[in-house]
């Protein structure tokens, strides 16, 4: 029996829908498990590309063309040198080895956009750089960037006496030979907060150069004697560095001296003062490469090398969304706490150390 009333139409009638909602199947913390499952996949993945790596043979960063010959096997290579130096071991010393292990490189350029860095890691990379065109007998060019200065200038002497070998931009700014022992005092800060540095040490001159000790007169006297002594020695060696590769200056005290002020200098003045050759591009640099290994452009292809791309340096990098543009997020505790040691550097800066380290 029907229970629609007479004329009513039942197709127009409104119908109820239930929808039975059905429980996911990783709960209420499902998206938390997600996401937890997606580190665990990357942290998986970055332990794998490191235990590859301790086990690889080691070839190096990969090569990429640059210029010249697409079908050349003969090869300049530039080597880059980019930002502070402080890593001896590093990227740099990373192309180094890639160049000695090709017998097919017959001329290097090495590409300097550095304000300098550390004293040990300038000198152990100009003596990498020197090592490698007397056991290859390659022909060294530096082709400066944008600035080349203080331990980017000590690494530019590793083309020794030969003549125009080093190119400047126009725009370059180079020079700054000199040293620094980066120091500041902020024992009356803390003094205002009431901390007062305590620290226990075998011997006074272990705490030298700690910005948080409060010095007597004749104490801070004592200990710039001593960091000064440290500085005039590094400065001896980078002089004779300087005059190892630019040996007119050793017949000009003159311009030996006005070069070695700490300034800075432009790519005219430098040239002007025999600190650079040539002002010219990189392009010229090549050129100059080809010309002291005896070949025509045509019969060489000219390579540089791409910094290897680790998951750590992708997940850091500005580029990536994942840090901040400025680089800091690249600290790490071990570098700070690195940079709190007093240390000597063949840099040109006006900020502090540890933020000329971000990069």
């Amino acid at each position: 029996m029907s229970t629609v009333p007479p004329g009513d139409d039942y197709s127009r009638q409104p119908v109820t829908q239930i929808v039975v909602q059905q429980p996911s199947a990783l709960g209420r913390y499902g998206k938390l498990l997600l996401v937890l499952l997606a580190i665990a996949v990357m942290v998986i993945i970055g332990q794998n590309a490191s235990y590859q790596s301790y086990f690889s043979r080691g070839e190096g960063p990969p090569e990429k063309y640059h210029s010249l010959s697409r079908r050349a096997e003969d090869k300049i290579a530039i080597i880059k040198v980019e930002g502070p130096i402080f890593d001896a071991d590093g990227y740099v010393k990373q192309q180094i080895d890639r160049v000695r292990d090709d017998q097919a490189v017959k001329a290097v350029v090495v590409r300097i956009d550095s304000p300098g860095g550390t004293v040990t890691a300038s000198d152990y990379l100009y003596h990498q750089l020197r090592d490698l065109a007397e056991d290859r007998d390659l022909p060294l060019v530096v082709s400066m960037g944008g600035i080349c200065a203080s331990g980017g200038y000590y690494m530019a002497m590793a083309v020794g006496d030969a003549e125009n070998t080093i190119y400047a931009e126009p725009s370059t700014w180079t020079g700054s030979i000199g040293v620094v022992i980066p120091h500041y005092d902020v024992s009356k800060l803390l003094a205002n907060w009431n901390i007062e540095d305590d620290s226990i040490a075998s011997h006074k001159y272990k705490l030298m150069g700690s910005p948080t000790r409060q010095l007597s007169p004749e104490e801070e006297a004592e200990e710039q004697k001593l960091l000064q002594e440290l500085v005039d020695e590094s400065f001896e060696r980078f002089k004779n560095i300087v005059l190892a590769g630019r040996p007119k200056l050793k017949d000009n005290a003159d311009d030996l001296a006005t070069a070695t002020t700490g300034r800075i200098f432009s790519a005219d003045q430098a040239r002007a003062l025999g600190l650079v050759d040539q002002i010219g591009f990189l392009e010229k640099a090549i050129e100059r490469a080809a010309e002291l290994a005896g070949r025509d452009l045509a019969s060489l292809r000219c390579v540089q090398y791409e910094e290897p791309l680790t998951l750590s340096k992708l997940l850091l990098s500005a580029d990536s969304g994942l840090a901040p543009a400025n680089g800091f997020a690249r600290f790490d505790a071990a570098r700070l706490l690195d940079m709190t040691a007093p240390r000597a550097y063949y840099l040109c800066t006006w900020l502090p150390a540890a933020l000329s380290h971000a990069k």
